[in-house]
């Protein structure tokens, strides 16, 4: 579906890429030709292997403590309004501050291992996840709410098999959002102090000017990005209880 267009575009990007090289002839450490970071890949194999792995373990534990813990507070939030109003304000606050702020605080409170960028991709996920999810619990079609409160149901009841139901579209599209952010926070706390990962190696190859190393760990992060994106569309893809909202039924009709 997306993989032509995706395709095409990779390809016009190595192609200017490539005639660049050609054109300017830049010094290798300052731009490195596609030939060479294909080489490095190949030549880094095992070594770029172990790093990706760890870094990708980061990001899918941020992504799971960022999901379960952004879905939570919005459902607490909604459950419980005077909760809400208290959780929401700390949460936008906390959501100003830029994550190169928050990345040095982490890795000094947690330490440079696995911790502290787990916390950061986690801090990453969270609010997008948040925000959507919450959005859906809250725009619940009014016609539905009065037909629920002609039944028996209790507002927990209806909070459970009414709302939450009707909100999963919009916790997934705030997933879709937040998935390719992932690696953005374990990179970031990798970049800030870690002893192994993609950002790790970006940051120790750039310092001894092995651009296409550099090169390299970016088109794993890329590949990895995409990967998950689509992964994760697979996976969601024609899911009964993620239909539109104004395809539902309310669960207390008969």
């Amino acid at each position: 579906m997306q993989f032509r267009p995706t395709s095409l575009g990779l390809f016009l990007l190595l192609l200017i890429w490539s005639a660049a090289v050609e054109l300017f002839a830049p010094p290798r450490y300052l731009l490195p030709s596609p030939l060479a970071v294909v080489h490095a890949l190949v030549r880094q194999s095992a070594f770029l292997t172990h790093h990706t792995l760890i870094t990708l373990g980061e990001i899918l534990a941020g992504l799971f403590f960022g999901s379960v813990f952004g879905a939570a507070v919005a459902f607490l939030s909604v459950a419980l309004p005077r909760t809400g109003r208290l959780l929401w304000p700390m949460i936008l606050v906390l959501q100003t501050f830029p994550v190169f702020v928050l990345a040095p605080l982490l890795v000094l409170w947690l330490g440079f291992g696995v911790a502290s960028k787990v916390a950061m991709t986690t801090v990453v996920i969270f609010f997008p996840v948040a925000s959507a999810f919450a959005d859906g619990l809250r725009r619940t079609e009014p016609v539905l709410l009065e037909a629920a409160a002609l039944t028996a149901a209790t507002p927990w009841q209806v909070l459970v098999r009414l709302r939450v139901p009707l909100a999963l579209p919009a916790l997934v599209s705030g997933l879709r959002v937040a998935v390719p952010l992932a690696p953005l926070g374990a990179i970031i706390g990798e970049w800030v102090g870690a002893s192994a990962g993609l950002g790790f190696v970006m940051v120790q190859a750039n310092a001894r000017m092995q651009t296409d190393t550099v090169f390299a760990a970016m088109a794993i992060l890329a590949v990895t990005s995409i990967g998950l994106r689509l992964a994760f569309d697979r996976l969601t893809l024609g899911h009964p209880h993620w239909a539109r909202e104004d395809e539902q039924k309310t669960p207390f009709s008969s």
